[in-house]
């Protein structure tokens, strides 16, 4: 039984003539009910008057985190620890309220003092692993993560979290593995079974029907609402103003607001009405945030919400078409479509596969992406399709100035890809490593974030090794935060290889806007054909190849064409500028005409007036989802 510490320092024993044990197990109580405040003014009557009461001050710190204060909860923390310097678990719990602040490296230090004191301390190694991945230390976060398996071999968070570090070190079928890994131990793991379809997109190897399963498995998590929770109070006249809602946790310095900021700056504010939904943390919010803020006329954070608040603040909104940014990704809330909080649902930009769900309406795309006749049975969504691209490009106002080829004075080709390493997968560098071959002299520059983990570099040097590459032929190069540093790196690239078959978006965007062109390999599912979308709204159509043989050939044909290299890298820029990739002004039309389309066809569906046994005629009131 858990002895309690008094002003002197000596211990208490249970049910003490002061009452402490019994003010701190009412405290308890109160907090497991959710009762916050009653159980924070228990706690002070023991905290307060004396620090020297070590559990209290624990909860206590657990209630500071709940209310949302955070040096509160450290300041306490930080006195706990100095009353318990021995003790593992004021350590982890310090080391897990630092882990919130993103102070990293204090965390780290936490958890390793935890596990000094108790080295089978399976959640200290567990948080530890967390913060080593955080800070991109990706080879030392794997080896802790095998470490708290050895302690606890059962425990699903750590086999999922193991799949995110193999994942980000490319390792697509190890990563795969532990996820299943997990979901064989907690079978409604919901981020599990969302990672394993995410990291399909990535397999070569899984079919358009295995990835398609695995979407559906995540869904079926979140089963559909009886109809009669689909009441809408919205107005149900087809042709009015509309209230669209984005939900996004990527309202920052990030791809998808790349693509989203120059649509939200040019909607017509006399069709529709603009709420955002942001998941973002308000530590997360950037100088992007801060210029996408003024466009919106409602702006929501929602970080803290729970998926049943979000929907109803969105219900409440009377939103009419509600349109997903996220899909799988980190801060997405696609969870909260699920309950069906607008009429018209539709994800569009930030995934590029289904999401799986019976309440998801629609997904935007185009007929490149998603060809007519191929695409509906791998997509629970009714596809939505513009002209090609499904998305509109702004490129950064302070982008450099396009350059030379750097072939024409270093006189040897280069060849260069900034995506996700990921993506970088067996087959992609084997084709690479055969291009590198058929062009004697030429190199490859990587670029990516993963890049500052030195044993993941090393391991994609041997990668390329193995193929027979020598090292020197292979240039790693770190992330740059600095948008313009990032884009000054195209100036070291003659041509850019475009991976499969998950494809870019972003990269081949700067790259076409830098001068530089890009090789493309057509594919067999959404994120293997957004390249050919890109490139054929720039009528670079050339450049998509339709196999792995016809990939290696133009790319070679470039590099031993520079006069053609000269031109393109000159004339991209131009040539983007006045292409529909570019055309914000004709995509944001085209988007309204989409969304128009979809709330006739759902008002269409709301003719019919119905009348209750109690004679209440409900007529006026929009009910009924659209099944898509």
């Amino acid at each position: 039984m858990r002895a309690w510490v008094s002003r002197d320092g000596s211990k208490l024993s249970p049910g003490g003539a002061d009452g402490t044990q019994r003010t701190y197990a009412l405290a308890q109580r109160m907090f497991v009910r959710c009762q916050i405040n009653p159980a924070e003014v228990a706690l002070k009557r023991i905290s307060l008057p004396d620090p020297k009461y070590f559990d209290a001050l624990l909860l206590l710190a657990e209630i500071s985190t709940q209310k949302d204060q955070p040096r509160r909860a450290a300041a306490l923390l930080r006195r706990a620890v100095a009353l318990m310097p021995r003790s593992p678990a004021a350590h982890h719990r310090f080391g897990v309220e630092l882990m919130k602040q993103r102070r990293y490296e204090d965390a780290e230090r936490r958890f390793r003092r935890a596990l000094v004191l108790d080295p089978g301390f399976a959640e200290a190694e567990l948080d530890l692993a967390h913060a080593l991945f955080v800070q991109g230390y990706l080879d030392e976060a794997v080896k802790s993560l095998h470490r708290t398996l050895t302690l606890k071999p059962g425990l699903a968070q750590a086999h999922y979290r193991l799949g995110n570090a193999l994942l980000n070190q490319g390792h697509i079928a190890a990563a795969g593995e532990c996820y299943r890994r997990a979901i064989a131990l907690q079978p409604d793991y919901a981020d599990a079974h969302s990672n394993l379809a995410f990291t399909m997109n990535y397999d070569g190897d899984a079919s358009p029907e295995e990835c398609y399963a695995a979407h559906r498995a995540w869904a079926a998590l979140f089963p559909p609402l009886a109809p009669l929770d689909r009441t809408y109070a919205n107005d149900r006249s087809p042709e009015r103003r509309l209230r669209i809602g984005y939900v996004s946790g990527d309202f920052r310095d990030h791809p998808v607001c790349y693509f989203f900021a120059p649509l939200l700056a040019s909607h017509n504010r006399e069709e529709v009405e603009v709420f955002c939904y942001s998941s973002l943390d308000e530590a997360d919010e950037d100088e992007a945030t801060a210029r996408l803020k003024p466009h919106a006329e409602h702006w929501h954070r929602v970080h803290r919400w729970d998926d049943k608040n979000l929907a109803e603040r969105i219900r409440a909104d009377r939103i009419d078409i509600l349109v997903d940014l996220g899909g799988y990704t980190a801060g997405s809330r696609v969870e909260v479509f699920a309950l069906k909080p607008a009429p018209v649902q539709s994800t569009w930009l930030g995934y590029p596969n289904t999401t799986g769900l019976s309440a998801m309406d629609y997904r935007i795309t185009d007929g490149i992406a998603d060809p007519e006749g191929e695409a509906e049975q791998f997509n629970s969504e009714a596809l939505m399709r513009l002209r090609p691209p499904f998305l509109c490009y702004r490129a950064f106002e302070h982008a450099p100035p396009v350059s030379p080829p750097p072939a024409l004075e270093a006189e040897r080709l280069t060849f260069g890809s900034f995506n996700n390493l990921p993506k970088l997968t067996r087959r992609v560098v084997g084709l690479w490593a055969r291009l590198l071959r058929a062009v004697p002299g030429s190199r490859l520059i990587i670029k990516t974030v993963q890049m500052r983990d030195p044993p993941t570099a090393d391991e994609l040097r041997r990668r390329f090794t193995n193929e027979g590459i020598a090292p020197e032929r292979i240039h790693l190069l770190k992330w740059r935060v600095r948008p313009a540093g990032h884009l000054e790196r195209y100036a070291l690239v003659d041509v850019a290889l475009d991976p499969f078959p998950y494809n870019g978006t972003a990269t081949t965007c700067e790259a076409l806007w830098m001068g530089v062109p890009v090789v493309t390999l057509r594919g067999d599912r959404h994120c293997a054909r957004v390249g050919a979308s890109l490139l054929a709204s720039v009528g670079l159509q050339e450049l998509v190849a339709e196999d792995p043989e016809s990939y290696l050939q133009i790319a070679v044909g470039l590099a031993r064409d520079l006069s053609r290299l000269t031109e393109l890298r000159f004339g991209l820029r131009e040539r983007m500028r006045a292409s529909p990739l570019c055309d914000v002004a004709g995509f944001t039309r085209a988007l309204e005409e989409a969304y128009r389309r979809m709330w006739r066809g759902w008002c269409s569906q709301q003719g019919r007036r119905v009348t209750t046994s109690s004679g209440w005629d409900r007529g006026q009131e929009c009910h009924g989802g659209q099944s898509g």
